[in-house]
């Protein structure tokens, strides 16, 4: 079972913006740097519609037969006719096999479309997003014999995440999809929302998961977005499974933190990143648990 969504006055801001553009029937682009709870909050939304959903991750490797569908292998049909008694009529056919793709079962049959870091897909791929978004039919003509068009269900609705075009491994949006869809920003969480995300994740109390998130903040450069919510998550619910606690005094807390951050934004070898990280926390940790009995 997924985790529940943890709802903010933040959260709630976009999920209700998010369900008004979709009720005017446009497609909703959610982007904003990793780990800052797109997908999931994509996810709360497309539940909130209350129709099945249909998800997909972006990929590099895909084709848009990926995507619609394609054919897959071949059917026979025999046919024996004995209408007059003395003579037999045989007829023999092969037919291709038609699969619906994702995107194709859910323009079908107006479920929630949830196409997660799709702009890891190239931009031709994501091509066949177009006609669905603007003329509410998917051309299924280079793919398929027989049926050329689908008309898209009116129950049909899309969510889109993406990371900033900066990330390795994701493509530039191209202008004609960009007019398609409503794009929100995801900023950094505020504080609430990263402690609520944190708590709520794993199991920590509320004091103690903000300790995590001062300290992980603290951490962050103002150009480098890292360490990201998912590593305080980490250390929280480490912290939590052992019963430790996020204080000064305990060895283990800065042992995690290193182990956790360490690598995601340090790149000199582990000896020297590991005395530069502990002092970083060292200063931190002083900033913002000064005195363990509190």
């Amino acid at each position: 079972m997924p985790d529940a969504f943890i709802e903010t006055a933040y959260f709630r801001d976009l999920t209700n913006r998010a369900l008004l553009y979709l009720q005017a029937g446009y497609a909703v682009h959610f982007c904003g740097p990793a780990g800052t709870g797109k997908t999931a909050l994509a996810m709360h939304i497309a539940e909130l519609l209350g129709r099945p959903i249909v998800t997909l991750q972006g990929n590099d490797e895909y084709k848009p037969s990926d995507l619609v569908g394609g054919n897959s292998g071949m059917r026979r049909k025999k046919l024996l006719d004995n209408y007059v008694h003395s003579v037999w009529k045989a007829e023999e056919s092969m037919d291709s096999v038609w699969y619906d793709g994702r995107i194709t079962h859910a323009c079908r049959n107006g479920h929630t479309f949830v196409y997660d870091d799709f702009t890891r897909s190239r931009p031709e791929t994501n091509n066949v997003l177009l006609s669905v978004l603007q003329e509410k039919t998917l051309d299924l003509t280079a793919l398929q014999k027989g049926e050329t068009s689908l008309t898209v269900h009116p129950d049909f609705s899309v969510l889109f995440t993406s990371n900033p075009s900066e990330y390795a491994g994701v493509h530039v949006l191209q202008d004609a999809l960009k007019d398609r869809v409503i794009t929100i920003a995801i900023k950094s969480l505020d504080h609430e929302s990263e402690v609520a995300i944190v708590a709520g994740r794993s199991g920590l109390p509320w004091r103690e998961a903000a300790r995590v998130v001062d300290i992980i903040r603290g951490l962050r450069g103002n150009e480098v977005k890292k360490p990201s919510i998912r590593a305080a998550i980490m250390v929280a619910t480490i912290l939590a499974t052992n019963g430790s606690k996020p204080v000064r005094s305990n060895p283990l807390f800065h042992q995690i933190l290193i182990d956790v951050i360490g690598s995601e934004i340090f790149n000199e070898n582990e000896g020297e990143r590991n005395s530069v990280l502990a002092q970083l926390i060292e200063k931190e940790l002083n900033r913002y648990t000064p005195d363990d009995r509190k």
